[in-house]
C-alpha cells in the first residue's frame, strides 16, 4: 500500500518485496512466450481488454515474484509476493470441457494420423487447434466470462498484477509443456494418449477384419511353385521417406534407468535417428539427396 500525498492527492505505487527463488520469466523484454500456443494464450487474454493490467503483471513475472503454482484440471493456485510480508494467494479457474466435448475432439485427433502420431510421441502438433475447430470447440477461453479468478490482495480491479503475473508464468510453462493446456481444460497427457491408443487400436482392428476377395480373372491361386517366381515384382514399389515423428518410440518410452549422462536422452537419440533416416534416404535415392536436409512429407 502507498501513502497519500496531500499536495498531489494520489497514492504512489508500492514496490513488491524482492524474493529469492521465485519463478522468474525467461523473457527480459518484449513479448513473453516462444511457441504458438503460449503466444495465443497471451493474445487471447489481451483481447479481453486487459493489456494495461497485464503489463503490470509482466514486470512481476520477470522479477520472480511468483513463488510457486499448482495446476490441476480446470484450476491454478499460486502464491505471489507483493508489497506485504505475506504473499498473496491467487486462484484461476477455467471451466473444463465436458466428456462429450473431449470425445468429439479426440475423434478428430484420432482421425488424423499425424495428430495421433505426434501426440502419442509426446509432441504437440503445430495445428492442433484444427481438431478443436472441427469439433466446434475452443481450446482457449473465448471470453473473460470463461475465466474465474480471485486474489487475496486489496486491489478490486481484475485481473490485478498478481493474477496477471501468474498468467505470464503459465505462458512460459506452456512453452515447456504444452500438454498443461489440455490439463487446464480437463484432460491430462496420460488421459489423452490412453484415449488415442484405444481409438487407434479399435480402428486398426476394424481394418484388419476386412477381407478382400478378388473375383474373375484377377483371382490367382498362390502355390509353392509360383510364390518365388516374382511375377508381381514389377508392380511392387517402396517409398523411402523420413518418419512424421522422429524417434517416436524413444520419445514414447522415455529416458531409460541406465542413462546416466547429463545430456538429454531424447535429444541425443533423436540426432542418431535423424542421421539414420538421412543415410537410408541417401542409400535409396543416391546422390540426389546427399547433403540435403530431410523434409517430412505433409
Amino acid at each position: 500500500m502507498g501513502y497519500r500525498d496531500d499536495f498531489w492527492g494520489f497514492y504512489p505505487p508500492s514496490k513488491p518485496i524482492k524474493v529469492e527463488g521465485g519463478i522468474k520469466a525467461k523473457s527480459k523484454r518484449g513479448a513473453i512466450g516462444d511457441t504458438w500456443w503460449s503466444k495465443r494464450w497471451v493474445k487471447v487474454l489481451e483481447s479481453f481488454g486487459w493489456s494495461n493490467r497485464l503489463e503490470r503483471g509482466r514486470r512481476y513475472a520477470r522479477g520472480g515474484q511468483v513463488l510457486d503454482f499448482m495446476l490441476s484440471p480446470g484450476k491454478v493456485t499460486a502464491r505471489v509476493q507483493g508489497s506485504t510480508s505475506e504473499p498473496y494467494m491467487v486462484i484461476i479457474e477455467i471451466k473444463p470441457l465436458i466428456d462429450k466435448e473431449w470425445n468429439d475432439v479426440l475423434e478428430e485427433m484420432s482421425g488424423k494420423a499425424i495428430f495421433a502420431a505426434k501426440l502419442l510421441a509426446g509432441e504437440m502438433p503445430q495445428n492442433i487447434e484444427e481438431a478443436f475447430d472441427a469439433a466446434s470447440i475452443s481450446l482457449f477461453p473465448e471470453s473473460s466470462k470463461d475465466i474465474k479468478t480471485d486474489c487475496s490482495c486489496p486491489d478490486s480491479v481484475n485481473p490485478c498484477k498478481h493474477i496477471a503475473a501468474v498468467y505470464y508464468i503459465l505462458a512460459e510453462e506452456f512453452d515447456r509443456d504444452p500438454f498443461m493446456l489440455f490439463k487446464l481444460r480437463g484432460r491430462t497427457k496420460d488421459d489423452i494418449t490412453a484415449s488415442l491408443r484405444k481409438m487407434r487400436t479399435a480402428a486398426n482392428d476394424s481394418v484388419s477384419q476386412l477381407e478382400v476377395h478378388p473375383s474373375g480373372e484377377d483371382k490367382k491361386e498362390v502355390t509353392i511353385d509360383n510364390f518365388w517366381a516374382g511375377e508381381e515384382l514389377e508392380s511392387f514399389s517402396v517409398n523411402i521417406s523420413p518418419p512424421d515423428v522422429s524417434a517416436a518410440i524413444i520419445k514414447r518410452l522415455g529416458t531409460p534407468e541406465f542413462w546416466d549422462s547429463k545430456d538429454d536422452f531424447n535429444k541425443t537419440m533423436s540426432r542418431f535417428y535423424e542421421d539414420i533416416s538421412r543415410r537410408a534416404v541417401d542409400e535409396a535415392y543416391g546422390e540426389k539427396t546427399k547433403g540435403k536436409k530431410l523434409k517430412k512429407e505433409k
